[in-house]
């Protein structure tokens, strides 16, 4: 096991009712005699009613201590990972419709603001909790806090943690750090049949709650705090060092979210899915790709109900099915197990020795380019591929698949050192992507500049014996000038329709969400 990793620990005779029991873990038992009090659901990853195991394990608890559930969700302070109003308003018009569908069920929603390792423990105390069930993230931040609520909390609360992101629990599907996806691939294949099951519905609280009511939630003042007015001009067409505005072209909620996967119009699996395995890696092609990961990133949308889903298509397109399956669940998970089995899962530290010796035998290499960090982040480079990419991230929201390879191998080429390329990359990742701030970008960065899950190649300088890519790779593969002209006409129309927004929808001031 990975040095400041903590092996999970399991109550024996657990009961976790409809849950497999592989997906829970007892982090803190509580007292047996403490009276039944409420069971809290700490919503963070999976954002979501439907489709989530955390929030079933929640109710079964409850049910069958006969006790009221509640479920609470915790905004960050400062804000988690850095997010910007792209990601942080996309979250929270969610979690608005999130919260009225949750009162319909009869469950009360509490909005918490500041560190949840303070607030979570204040609210279990004043609603007189008997449990707190969390979701899990491999993230340092998130287990930071979940272990300082395991701290802070009472004697007769239990801490209770649901894998409800990965269809295989990431302790369950492997008790190391994996080398590759050729590696992990057989031991989440062996145990689908296991987890990728049908949910069950959630059932209707069995105790009605009578506690204090949830205080009321300005949703639209809330939305205002995180939008700032972006200042049209230069490059970008955004303020350099301040907020990101929102995106336009995804809907935020657990219905798009569906609609993205099958609806009638252009549901991915509806329409989409039949082209996937030629059309994803072509970035000519954008609705080549699945459309799914803001909601996947976001936990609007359960990853195993996109492969409940995806199987019913395998008849009429079986290789695209694979290909998307092999995406949906050995990438994405091999992903949570690097970042959960490897605690410098965003440093040069953090990757295999043979990568790290070989940037560093060529961190002196002399480069033909060197750019600024906010060179790169203004798309002043002398490549005009690498800044349409970098373009079409800042504006969309969104880079292609692979684009995001190409982009951050440049990087590297363009820096002094290997660490620089790496924290660059993961900046702007999770400044501009609207799935940024995730294992998966993570991964991605770590895998284009430190070799992750990938082998050594022919060495050459700067890259050493990291993969290499560069624009005539590009042109063979794709008519790059067609890709930069879409890109050209995407940033043309984005910045058109804002500057044609009414400026009364543009909040005039903006505040940072302060901890209560």
């Amino acid at each position: 096991m990975a040095p400041g990793v903590t092996p999970p620990t399991t109550a024996p005779k657990l009961e976790t009712g409809p849950v497999h029991p592989g997906r829970v873990r007892v982090l803190k038992p509580g007292s047996p005699s403490s009276p039944a009090g409420p069971v809290v659901y700490w919503m963070f990853r999976d954002q979501r009613s439907r489709d989530n195991w955390a929030l079933l394990y929640a109710a079964h608890l409850a049910a069958r201590s006969a006790a009221p559930v509640a479920v609470a969700f915790n905004l960050f302070h400062p804000r988690f990972l850095g997010a910007h109003a792209r990601q942080l308003a996309f979250m929270l018009r969610s979690l608005r419709l999130l919260r009225r569908r949750l009162h319909s069920l009869g469950l009360p929603f509490f909005l918490l603001r500041g560190d949840p390792a303070h607030t979570l423990p204040a609210l279990l105390r004043r609603l007189a909790a008997s449990t707190l069930v969390a979701d899990f993230s491999p993230l340092r931040p998130v287990r930071a806090a979940v272990a300082d609520i395991c701290d802070r909390v009472g004697p007769e609360v239990a801490v209770h943690q649901v894998d409800a992101h990965n269809v295989v629990p990431v302790w369950a599907a492997s008790d190391k750090l994996e080398y590759s996806a050729k590696t992990i691939r057989p031991k989440i294949h062996r145990l689908l049949p296991e987890y990728l099951v049908e949910f069950p519905e959630l059932p209707l609280p069995a105790v009605p709650w009578t506690a204090d009511d949830p205080p009321e939630i300005d949703w639209g003042e809330l939305i205002a705090e995180v939008l700032r007015i972006p200042e049209l001009g230069g490059d970008l067409g955004v303020r350099e060092a301040g907020e990101v505005p929102e995106i336009e072209w995804c809907e935020p909620g657990e219905d798009p979210a569906m609609e993205v996967l099958m609806g009638n119009k252009d549901g991915f699996l509806t329409r989409r899915l039949k082209n996937y395995e030629t059309d994803r890696n072509d970035p000519l092609k954008p609705k080549g790709s699945s459309g799914l990961s803001p909601y996947l990133h976001f936990g609007q949308i359960s990853a195993q109900r996109c492969a409940l889903e995806a199987q019913a298509h395998r008849k009429s397109c079986p290789k695209s099915v694979d290909a998307f399956l092999e995406e949906l669940l050995v990438r994405r998970e091999l992903a949570d197990n690097f970042c959960y089995y490897q605690p410098q899962y965003d440093s040069l530290q953090g990757a295999w020795e043979w990568a790290r010796k070989t940037l560093m035998d060529h961190s002196a290499d002399e480069r033909e380019h060197l750019y600024t960090k906010e060179q790169l982040e203004q798309a002043r480079t002398a490549d005009p591929l690498w800044n349409a990419s970098q373009l079409e991230m800042v504006h969309y929201g969104k880079m292609h698949g692979f684009m995001r390879m190409y982009w951050a191998k440049k990087i590297l080429e363009w820096t002094s050192s290997p660490e620089e390329a790496l924290s660059i990359a993961i900046y702007l990742n999770d400044k501009y992507e609207i799935d940024g701030r995730d294992p998966n970008g993570y991964v991605g960065c770590m895998w284009s500049i430190c070799g992750i899950h990938d082998q050594g190649w022919k060495e050459r300088p700067v890259f050493g014996k990291i993969r290499y890519m560069n624009y005539a790779g590009c042109k063979r593969k794709f008519n790059v000038d067609v890709y930069i002209a879409y890109v050209k006409r995407l940033v043309t129309e984005t910045k058109k329709r804002k500057s044609e927004s009414p400026s009364s929808l543009i909040p005039k001031h903006s505040k940072i969400i302060k901890s209560e």
